[in-house]
C-alpha cells in the first residue's frame, strides 16, 4: 500500500472521501492541534496522518508558545481546512460565543471553514462527558444561524437522535471519555446509533470522536459503519506521535476497506475453509 496521503489508488477504492457539513473531505481522519510538545511535531504528524481537515479549539488553543511561534504558521491553508471548536465551554452561550468567534476567525485567513464549528459543550471537568440539554439548545441556535454544526455528544443514541432534529450536520459520538485512549468502550451503542441517523437519510455522516487509544481503534471505528473518525490526543501524546499518525491513516483505510467488503458472520463452531465434498480418500488402494 502506498504510504502517500489519501490520494492514492488504494485510498481511492475505499471511497475515502466524504461531505460533510457541505465541505468534500479527501480523507475519512479529522485531527485536533492539540496537546503537541512543540509546534513541528504538530506539522509534521498532521502531515503523517494524511488527514485534510484539522481542528483547532478557538478559546483555549495556544495559539503562540514560547518563542513567539503561531500555530497558524505550521498549518498549510492551503491544504487544511479548518474545523473550530468549542472545546473549554461548559454552557450554551459561552459554546455559541466561542463559535462565532471561530467564525470571524477564519473569515479573516480566508479559510473554507468558516461556516461550520465542532460543538462541545461539557458537563464537568472530570469527565469531559457532554452535558446533552446545553448541547441541544446549543446545536438548535447555532443551526439556525447558519452554522453547520458537527456536534459531539455521547454514545447515548436517544441524544444523539435528538441532536439530528436540532439541526446538526454531523452527529460525533463519543467511543469514551476525551482523552482516555479506551477505544470504543460500548460499541453497541454506537451501532445503534449509525441505524437511527441512517434509518431515513443513509448518507447522513457520523463520525466517531473521542477516546481513541491506537491504530485498531480506528480501524474498529470504521468496521462498525462510522463515516469518519476524528482523533487528537491518542497521536500527540504516544510515544512517537508521527509514527502514531501513519498507524492512524493506514488503519482508517484498513477499517473502510473492512467494511465495505463485508466480515463473515461470527459462528459458535468452526467451519473448514476447503470444501469436505470429493475429498480424496487416504486409505490403502483396495480396501
Amino acid at each position: 500500500m502506498s504510504s502517500d496521503a489519501n490520494t492514492s489508488s488504494d485510498s481511492d477504492s475505499t471511497d475515502s472521501s466524504f461531505t460533510v457539513g457541505g465541505h468534500r473531505l479527501a480523507s475519512r481522519l479529522i485531527v485536533g492541534t492539540g496537546r503537541y510538545d512543540t509546534m513541528e511535531q504538530m506539522r509534521d504528524s498532521l502531515d503523517a496522518s494524511g488527514s485534510d481537515c484539522v481542528t483547532v479549539a478557538v478559546r483555549r488553543e495556544r495559539l503562540y508558545e514560547r518563542g513567539g511561534k503561531n500555530i497558524l504558521d505550521f498549518i498549510d491553508l492551503d491544504r487544511y481546512t479548518l474545523l473550530p471548536n468549542t472545546a473549554g465551554c461548559y454552557t450554551a452561550a459561552d459554546a455559541i460565543r466561542a463559535a462565532k468567534l471561530g467564525r470571524e476567525i477564519l473569515k479573516t485567513l480566508d479559510n473554507p471553514g468558516s461556516d461550520w464549528v465542532k460543538l462541545e459543550v461539557l458537563g464537568d471537568s472530570k469527565t469531559l462527558l457532554p452535558d446533552p440539554a446545553e448541547t441541544v439548545t446549543a446545536c438548535r441556535e447555532l443551526a439556525a444561524e447558519g452554522f453547520k454544526v458537527l456536534c459531539y455528544t455521547s454514545d447515548c443514541p436517544v441524544t444523539a437522535r435528538r441532536l439530528k432534529d436540532a439541526g446538526a450536520a454531523s452527529v460525533m459520538p463519543a467511543g469514551s471519555p476525551i482523552g482516555s485512549g479506551q477505544g470504543l468502550l460500548n460499541p453497541n451503542n454506537l451501532r445503534i446509533i449509525l441505524e437511527y441517523l441512517k434509518e431515513d437519510d443513509p448518507d447522513y455522516p457520523v463520525i466517531i470522536d473521542a477516546g481513541v487509544g491506537t491504530a485498531s481503534d480506528v480501524s474498529e471505528a470504521f468496521e462498525i459503519g462510522g463515516d469518519a473518525v476524528l482523533l487528537n490526543t491518542a497521536i500527540a501524546h504516544a510515544r512517537d506521535p508521527i509514527g502514531m499518525a501513519r498507524a492512524m491513516k493506514h488503519a482508517a483505510i484498513a477499517g473502510r476497506y473492512a467494511y465495505l467488503s463485508g466480515r463473515i458472520p461470527k459462528r459458535l463452531y468452526g467451519t473448514a475453509s476447503s470444501p469436505t465434498e470429493g475429498v480424496i480418500s487416504t486409505r490403502p488402494y483396495g480396501s
